[in-house]
C-alpha cells in the first residue's frame, strides 16, 4: 500500500463522515449530545471495536 492509496482512503473517510452533518444537521446534533452523555468506558469499547473491524477489513482486502 502506497501513500497515494492512503490519501485516497482518508479522503473517502472524510466524505463519508461529512455526509451526516451535511444532510441531517439537527439529527447529528442530537446524536452528538447523546454520545456525550455516555460513559467514557463505553465510548472506548465502541472506538476499539470500530478500529478492530477496520483493521480486519484492511488485512482481508490488502
Amino acid at each position: 500500500m502506497n501513500s497515494h492509496t492512503l490519501v485516497l482512503a482518508l479522503g473517502l473517510v472524510l466524505i463519508i463522515e461529512g455526509l451526516g452533518p451535511l444532510l441531517f444537521p439537527k439529527r447529528w446534533q442530537r446524536y452528538l449530545a447523546e454520545m456525550s452523555r455516555q460513559p467514557a468506558a463505553t465510548l472506548q469499547r465502541v472506538g476499539g471495536g470500530l478500529a478492530l473491524v477496520g483493521a480486519v477489513i484492511l488485512i482481508i482486502f490488502s
